[in-house]
């Protein structure tokens, strides 16, 4: 799970299943409400989804369990017509496989096992990532909206076994890179004085100033309602070509007319920086030149801005092209 994955779809009025093996997880989302509720009992789980859905109504119900075990299950009922899966995405960190728990191994002994083991447990992990992957190609089979994060969840079930791994996209070439065709992209701004209120202050400021963009008011209201500030007040938007200067403009105003108490910090989203160059990970269908260390768009925090580009592997195709918007997802979606 991503810690992100339940509210960005239930900000879209959607309805969702998280997956987890690790139950503190869950339970810290849900008490930060970027996660509704969290179960223990899979039936229950899929049955209040499925009636949120059918209400019509944004909600999340993370579950703890393997999504290596969770989803073909969940896909066996999709196929049987039990219930209609629209979307499914995952966000697993598996860019490092000690970082998979493998089907078989408990939370509780994860550490030790890795610890003890990291060959064995690092083919463990692929074999269930291949599981877990194939689970997810065949959800797209059968009619979902598939994607991943780009954290090299493919490229791991590719070792594993999985010889379709690379047939669903990551998420940035599938909806991100035609935003920034466009000249879209994220504009994220800190207040200094530490003070929410004058998050606030901008927040009312850029709807004054964009006021024919919806979709921007709508999430700016969300977020001043269900986002939790971490540390000094900061809010984020995707704002066009020509935009972000007239926000910038605008701070500048706000500070030199006292408006807000100390001055704004404006800086770009990982996604806006090129910070990871991987052909398995967020950089996937990327065209490099030879020799080139940047890439169109990319990040991770757990990668440094100067990671070297590389061509694509023979044996890790492309992910294939896909015609979007870019905007977020609106149907009930299982994550």
């Amino acid at each position: 799970m991503g810690g992100a994955q339940p509210l960005a779809v239930t900000l879209n009025d959607g309805a969702c299943l998280i997956v987890d093996v690790d139950e503190t997880r869950l339970r810290r989302r849900e008490s930060k409400r970027y996660l509704d509720e969290v179960e223990t009992d899979l039936d229950a789980a899929i049955a209040k989804v499925l009636k949120a859905k059918e209400e019509r109504r944004g909600w999340s119900v993370g579950y703890v369990g393997n999504a290596a075990t969770v989803f073909p299950e969940i896909l066996r009922r999709h196929k049987a017509g039990e219930l209609t899966v629209d979307i499914v995405t995952d966000q697993t960190s598996a860019h490092d496989p000690l970082s998979y728990l493998p089907e078989g191994i408990t939370v509780a002994e994860w550490q030790a096992e890795a610890a003890a083991d990291p060959e064995g447990f690092t083919k463990k992990a692929q074999a269930s990532m291949a599981r877990h992957v194939q689970a997810m190609v065949e959800f797209q089979d059968a009619g979902a909206e598939v994607f991943d994060y780009g954290n090299s969840i493919r490229d791991e079930a590719r070792k594993g076994g999985y010889d379709r791994a690379f047939e669903f996209p990551g998420f940035v070439p599938a909806y991100i890179r035609p935003l920034f065709c466009e000249g879209l992209g994220p504009f994220r701004w800190v207040a200094l004085s530490g003070d929410p209120e004058d998050i606030a202050v901008t927040d009312a400021a850029i709807k004054e100033l964009f006021p024919e963009n919806k979709h921007l008011h709508r999430w700016i209201d969300a977020a001043g309602e269900r986002v939790e500030f971490e540390g000094l007040p900061a809010r984020i938007c995707w704002l066009g070509y020509g935009e972000r200067a007239k926000a910038g403009l605008l701070f500048n105003r706000l500070v030199a007319e006292g408006k807000v108490k100390a001055p704004i910090v404006i800086g770009r989203d990982h996604l806006d920086s090129g910070s990871v160059a991987s052909p398995y990970r967020r950089d996937a269908a990327t065209l490099i030149s030879p020799g080139s260390r940047s890439t169109t768009a990319a990040g991770s925090a757990s990668a440094g801005p100067s990671t070297p580009a590389r061509s694509p592997s023979p044996t890790a195709p492309s992910s294939p092209r896909r015609n979007s918007s870019g905007c977020s997802p609106t149907t009930p979606a299982w994550a």
